[in-house]
């Protein structure tokens, strides 16, 4: 069984920052398993700029941003593993991996998820109807195009407006395809802000809140749709129904972080983000089992998945060393419009400040961050409005954070 001191699962954005981090850190016996051919994740087919601009200070495409992320693994003589996908993962940090060279065991010193997430399938909808051709997840059809050199069609409906299913807008209107609607179960999108204007507005491409696809039509290859809008309880409208001709529907409907190996291990699942429960230092609540990106919980930026990988590949790195002493945990809580807040408990003797990363329930106004313990304020920061496809943050200071008992709420206060 070949022993590494840390084995990063994930050759992605998250992967390659944190195993970069870990040897920066002082850990040099690192492996990288990745399943795919090339390091880069999903970033390889994210063929559009506005990578970069928060961590390098430039606008970068995907493939360029995964580039210098590659570069950086290759400096350092990081062994990759590369068409490996990992089979299981134990409590004790031992790794099965099935690659070419047949089935592989390592044992580690401390384990590092950084395994991304997956698209949610027409199977999870429900939607009435024939099964034909012409039906994609978006980021199938991304793949498709960018990669392949295949296009997908020429009349779509996008179902989910979310950010892949905006930039699937922008991109079959730039290859031809007449882009007819795209339909959003809930009353606001799910996407940034900057993506509706540049990828839909720009475009003249129609966003229907409150709507869905009630009924899908065709036989051998999709003929059409039938939207409707949805009342309050997200029930389907019968009078609103309308037909809508197409030969092509994407699916942008929710990403779900690919925890079947966090489960392997014995980590409990968060309900509220998908992921593991981590602290401040992204470890799960198996010792030396830590987790970071999209895996965790599914990011707005690439740029804030390398800053978490970042986190996660130092805080692996101390955990080998014997240098993650601290003792004193406390949980965190989301309150009061958040949705959720991660990380979930923190160390208050970790002697350094700790960011809270977290999603708000629903768009707001003007509002206040406010962290508290009990009635005490120990951070707070203004919003000029907030939404729930945007991750917000709020740093809590380590001398606030050491004279912290109980348990850490966030929440929102509204405005004037």
């Amino acid at each position: 069984m070949t022993q590494y001191d840390i084995i990063v699962i994930g050759g992605g954005p998250a992967g390659m920052a944190a195993a970069v981090a870990a040897y920066d850190s002082g850990v040099k016996n690192i492996a990288v398993l990745d399943r795919e051919e090339d390091l880069g994740g999903i970033l390889r087919q994210c063929i559009h700029n506005g990578f970069g601009l928060h961590k390098l200070g430039e606008e970068l495409t995907g493939p360029e941003y995964a580039a210098r992320y590659a570069q950086q693994v290759a400096e350092r003589n990081i062994k990759v593993y590369y068409e490996a996908a990992v089979t299981n993962v134990t409590a004790d940090k031992i790794v099965t991996v099935q690659s070419r060279e047949g089935l592989l065991k390592f044992q580690a010193k401390a384990v590092i998820l950084a395994m991304g997430c997956r698209e949610r399938s027409r199977g999870a909808l429900n939607i009435c109807g024939t099964r034909p051709a012409g039906i994609y997840s978006a980021g199938t059809a991304q793949k498709l195009i960018n990669c392949e050199g295949y296009m997908v069609g020429k009349r779509a409906v996008i179902l989910g407006s979310g950010d892949i299913g905006l930039i699937m807008a922008r991109r079959l209107s730039l290859e031809g395809a007449k882009v007819e609607a795209v339909c959003e179960l809930m009353p606001y999108s799910g996407g940034l802000t900057r993506n509706i204007v540049q990828c839909l507005e720009d475009f003249d491409i129609p966003l229907y809140l409150s709507t869905t696809v009630a009924e899908i039509h065709g036989k051998g290859r999709l003929e059409g749709v039938t939207i409707a809008r949805v009342d309050a309880n997200r029930r389907v409208m019968e009078e609103t129904k309308r037909y809508i001709p197409c030969d092509t529907l994407l699916l942008s409907v929710g990403l779900i972080p690919e925890n079947e190996l966090t489960k392997c291990a014995g980590i409990a699942i968060s309900a509220l983000t998908n992921g593991a429960e981590v602290d401040e230092n992204r470890q799960t609540k198996v010792p030396g089992i830590f987790a970071c990106g999209n895996v965790l919980h599914v990011h707005d930026l690439v740029d804030y998945v390398s800053d978490e990988a970042e986190i996660a590949g130092c805080g692996a790195a101390a955990f080998v060393k014997g240098e993650l002493n601290a003792n004193k945990t406390i949980s965190v809580r989301a309150e009061g419009g958040v949705r959720y807040v991660l990380p979930q408990m923190v160390h208050t003797d970790c002697g350094h400040d700790v960011s809270l990363f977290m999603r708000v329930a629903a768009p707001t106004g003007k509002v206040r961050l406010v962290v508290k313990i009990g009635d005490a304020v120990i951070a707070k920061a203004v919003k000029l409005k907030t939404a729930p496809g945007e991750m917000e943050k709020i740093t809590v200071k380590a001398d606030k954070l050491a004279a912290c008992t109980g348990t850490i709420t966030v929440c929102l206060e509204e405005m004037a």
